[in-house]
């Protein structure tokens, strides 16, 4: 393997974030209250620089304002179907791509109407057999504005807030986030085939840990990059790279990444080190202890013996430690 260059100069990157204003603390929700996310304003905010949206009052709606609802055909319609949103929504949306096209991952604002990702109630507009009671026909619904966000940008990191209370999903965004970022920042700039040739061996075992199918992809693609066109090799690289951080790995897969990097560890350690680290790989294997264990033992090592190779690869820091995103049990 090709030795990687240095590390970004002052560590990690400044992403930049999407995020509902609600979940800022910004008093924009429909009775003129907030939902402030305390993960986002607090730990977070230390290390990201947001982009704040209310898709409801950049469409002049204000607040306090009429609830609305999302209906089976799409559309978005105050609750007593008395305003039609939808067109003014669509326009928001095309009118902030540019602003959105240059974020590094976007929080949405769960059970939104405007904002949600995931399992919005939907409800009837008046197509044959739908219920007439007035509640939901299901729930497989997303915000106009979320989906059409996402469709525009599919391997964009998104979460809604809700979900980044479950640390293993909050770890998974935030390391695609960061990804993202130093992903966008290298290709921002005049890049060469040796620039690629380094980000990819300081990434290798992060994203051999997400998907080993895409490790052996882009592999192909650093490869053959003296000899295509730039905006291919960065299109195809991209696109693979962010197919496999969007993967989340399973224990399993952090296992053989440990490993890896215990490989060329090995010979510079004594028996006693040594098993001290396969050790806690195991304990993590069995879920017994978090990731963060065998991971600060093995930067701990390969920064003591001078290995640049290994202690700067992303996967032991793929994002500021005081995040403490890796002390959960999976």
């Amino acid at each position: 393997m090709p030795p990687p260059g240095p590390a970004p100069a002052g560590g990690h990157p400044r992403p930049r974030v999407a995020v509902s204003s609600c979940l800022l603390g910004a008093p924009v929700r429909y009775n003129g209250g907030h939902s402030r996310d305390r993960f986002l304003t607090g730990l977070l905010a230390h290390h990201v620089d947001w982009v704040p949206i209310c898709p409801e009052m950049e469409i002049g709606l204000g607040a306090p304002r009429p609830t609305m609802r999302l209906r089976t055909d799409g559309r978005i319609v105050t609750k007593d179907e008395t305003a039609d949103h939808t067109r003014a929504m669509t326009a928001l949306a095309n009118d902030r791509i540019l602003d959105i096209a240059d974020v590094d991952g976007y929080v949405f604002k769960s059970r939104s109407p405007s904002c949600a990702l995931l399992n919005l109630p939907r409800y009837a507009s008046g197509l044959p057999g739908e219920r007439t009671d007035g509640q939901p026909v299901d729930r497989h619904g997303r915000g106009v504005f979320a989906a059409l966000v996402t469709d525009a940008f599919p391997h964009l990191p998104a979460e809604e807030d809700g979900r980044l209370n479950d640390p293993v999903l909050r770890e998974h965004f935030v390391e695609r986030v960061f990804a993202h970022a130093r992903i966008r920042e290298l290709f921002a700039r005049d890049w060469r085939p040796r620039d690629l040739i380094a980000f990819h061996s300081r990434h290798k075992l992060q994203v051999l840990a997400h998907d080993p199918a895409a490790y052996r992809e882009l592999g192909r693609i650093v490869a053959g990059a003296g000899t295509r066109h730039p905006d291919d090799v960065e299109a195809g690289y991209r696109r693979a790279f962010d197919r496999a951080l969007a993967v989340r790995p399973k224990r399993g897969r952090h296992t053989n990444a440990l490993l890896h990097v215990l490989g060329p560890l090995s010979e510079h350690l004594n028996a006693a080190r040594r098993h001290d680290i396969v050790a806690a790989i195991e304990s993590y294997r069995c879920g017994e202890a978090p990731l963060s264990v065998p991971v600060a033992l093995l930067r701990h090592h390969a920064e003591g013996e001078h290995l640049d190779y290994l202690s700067q690869q992303t996967y032991l820091e793929p994002f500021p430690p005081d995040l403490l995103l890796r002390h959960h049990l999976q």
